[in-house]
């Protein structure tokens, strides 16, 4: 609501609300993470909704470091959104605590789960950028410059915000997916099968999209339009993979095990 306010005519002075609130939001996240760890008895980076208020937490302690040299007023709203979405997210895959199966505890699986999840955050911070992007371009083209100064960082930043984001991203997606194979040889059932999984297809080709979107960056072949739709392409495919693909049940990319032998037998 404060996010929303805060782009209303004379609606700056909301802005200096939005920091003690998403502070306490993060306060809260680390609270609720750290009764999952309790309740699960290990790290809790094992289940979805786990994930979510991590990346949440990570998603607000960004905002806070960027606040004060970050100031315009579209910048914070549309950080907040995707906040509130990935906690609205979590509510609705919450469910008990599982157990974490023994593998969870290995350092594969944890380098794997913490790679994953900062890959994430720096891949939304990408999507948040190019949405503000594109969203300026479109106001710019319409000669709507009164809407746009002020509002929002001006072009040159969000391009580099961007850019700097979709690198740290593919390198997190990257030592994720080496981690998560390095698991699944080790560990798991092996490659092929998790290769097979619609989940792991799904982060791949997001890995595989950053990579091109930086190469096709670095030989100056990628408008900063085109790079800023590809992003949102790629967003789109981890969120299919984090969300969909596990809701679905489409996936058995898990690492909890249900309280119950019953609860196993109905999901297969």
């Amino acid at each position: 609501m404060v996010a929303s306010l805060q782009l209303v005519a004379r609606g700056k002075r909301f802005g200096t609300v939005l920091t003690p609130l998403v502070l306490a939001a993060v306060a809260l996240d680390a609270v609720m993470l750290g009764l999952r760890a309790v309740s699960i008895g290990g790290v809790p980076l094992t289940g979805l909704f786990e994930s979510l208020l991590l990346l949440a937490l990570v998603l607000g302690v960004v905002y806070l470091l960027l606040r004060p040299t970050i100031g315009q007023v579209w910048f914070g709203s549309v950080m907040v959104w995707v906040i509130l979405g990935m906690i609205l997210t979590a509510a609705l895959v919450a469910k008990p605590a599982a157990k974490p199966q023994a593998v969870a505890a290995t350092p594969w699986a944890l380098a794997h789960a913490t790679a994953m999840i900062l890959a994430s955050a720096s891949i939304m911070f990408a999507a948040a950028s190019s949405v503000l992007y594109l969203l300026g371009s479109h106001r710019l083209k319409r000669k709507q410059i009164v809407l746009v100064l002020g509002r929002t960082p001006n072009m040159e930043t969000l391009v580099r915000m961007n850019r700097t984001a979709i690198r740290i991203g593919f390198i997190l997606l990257a030592l994720g997916v080496i981690s998560g194979l390095c698991l699944a040889f080790l560990h798991g059932p092996g490659i092929v099968p998790w290769l097979r999984d619609v989940k792991v297809i799904c982060i791949i080709l997001a890995c595989g999209l950053l990579g091109a979107i930086l190469l096709l960056d670095r030989l100056h072949l990628l408008k900063a339009k085109v790079r800023a739709y590809a992003t949102l392409v790629v967003f789109g495919l981890l969120l299919l993979a984090m969300v969909g693909v596990t809701v679905a049940g489409a996936t058995q990319h898990r690492f909890s095990r249900d309280r119950s032998p019953a609860a196993a037998v109905l999901r297969a």
